[in-house]
């Protein structure tokens, strides 16, 4: 791959992850602040990136890969949902934010398997070359939050504007990117929602391994949609700048996956992932902004740990069980079930847990953040408990 293709790749994953990490994280602290949003109608305002994932694969599937170029395409909605995102941005209450959101992340969603699409086409060695390039989509979303965070806009619409300008300059700039056709190629219905891969479904341990992946997702919307309203709520001075240390150290954990696969094999890595969730909410639980502080670092950089040991060894566990026909569709139904079903539930579930949770005093919600940070770490314990009874590793360490 030459050079100039590869900076002008790595330059579409920077705005690409950019675009998003610029609104998503802060949302949370945006509804509760400044539109007055209780957790309930928050953690719905989140799930409408799950109900997107859900849909998106048919717009790729039967859209996208059939009649168009996927640059084309790209420029076109992200260009569609700039304007949106300036929309938002101004809207005064929940309900047309709530439809709003939900039509951008409809925009969105599906050009994140668009960039990767135009970047794999042109790769001669994807295995190699890819992580190259995806390494500057963490990188915009570590900068997106350090900028938000540093000047004060997280409970403000700027993040938003910010969201706005960012997709409007990549909806133009996909338009120079390499030209991606369309395949032209008969596309099932089975093989957008991954349904060549339910032969996995006669191994038993990979049953145990799907139901696992959808529950353990439940808790994780915890973190994406209270992390930064609680850590705003408690005092600490540039949550979302800080929160992008998880992400420094997801990319520093990624690197030691391929020691560690082989040293502990597939259970062990998951169990260390599921124990990393735990410890992440339990740290949260008990943490402050005062001697305990270092409680909330922790359980920030945890999530580094908790992406790589659980969906990253997930991935490869998927390849490794899949016949090479159905590798992608196992990939596609992995996804549909995480990112899809289980954050779902989850929005909702930590919506409804944290309204539980709260009180009025004077015209003002509390919060009782021990509570609602106990609740995930218990649910993933129940969940880490059952896998570690029903799963049997049976894969070949090298």
């Amino acid at each position: 791959m030459p050079v100039s293709v590869r900076i002008r790749l790595s330059v579409l994953m920077f705005l690409q992850y950019f675009t998003w990490g610029a609104w998503y994280v802060t949302m949370g602290t945006y509804l509760m602040t400044t539109l007055k949003t209780d957790a309930v109608e928050m953690g719905a305002a989140y799930a409408n990136l799950s109900i997107a994932a859900i849909i998106s694969p048919f717009f790729i599937g039967l859209v996208a890969d059939r009649f168009f170029a996927a640059q084309r395409v790209l420029a076109v909605l992200h260009l569609t949902g700039a304007a949106i995102l300036t929309w938002i941005s101004y809207v005064p209450d929940f309900s047309s934010f709530w439809w709003l959101i939900l039509l951008y992340t409809l925009l969105y969603m599906p050009t994140m398997s668009l960039a990767n699409a135009v970047s794999f086409r042109q790769m001669t060695d994807t295995e190699r070359q890819f992580p190259t390039v995806r390494v500057f989509g963490t990188a915009g979303w570590i900068i997106a939050g350090l900028l938000i965070g540093f000047m004060g806009l997280e409970a403000t619409a700027a993040p938003f504007r910010i969201a706005a300008a960012s997709s409007l300059l990549l909806g133009g700039y996909s338009l120079f990117l390499p030209h991606t056709p369309p395949a032209r190629t008969p596309v099932k219905l089975s093989d957008i929602l991954g349904l060549d891969a339910l032969v996995l479904f006669k191994q038993r341990n990979y049953v145990v391994f799907f139901i696992t992946a959808i529950t353990i997702c439940i808790p994780l919307a915890f973190y994406y949609s209270l992390a930064n309203p609680f850590l705003n709520a408690i005092g600490v001075e540039n949550a979302a700048g800080k929160m992008t240390l998880g992400q420094v150290f997801e990319s520093v954990f990624l690197l030691a996956m391929p020691f560690l696969f082989r040293k502990l094999g597939v259970k062990k890595m998951l169990l260390l992932g599921m124990s990393c969730w735990i410890l992440r909410y339990v740290f949260f639980a008990y943490g402050d902004n005062h001697a305990q502080v270092w409680m909330l670092y922790a359980g920030v950089l945890l999530h580094g740990a908790c992406y790589d040991f659980f969906f990253v060894t997930g991935q490869i566990y998927t390849d490794q069980r899949a016949d090479v026909t159905v590798r992608s569709a196992a990939q596609g139904l992995i996804t549909f079930a995480t990112y899809g079903i289980g954050m779902l539930i989850g929005s909702y579930v930590s919506g409804f847990v944290a309204s539980h949770n709260s009180t009025t005093v004077g015209n003002v919600l509390q919060y009782d953040w021990r509570h609602i940070w106990l609740a995930p770490a218990a649910l993933s314990g129940v969940v880490m408990v059952c896998f570690f009874f029903l799963f049997k590793d049976h894969t070949r360490k090298s």
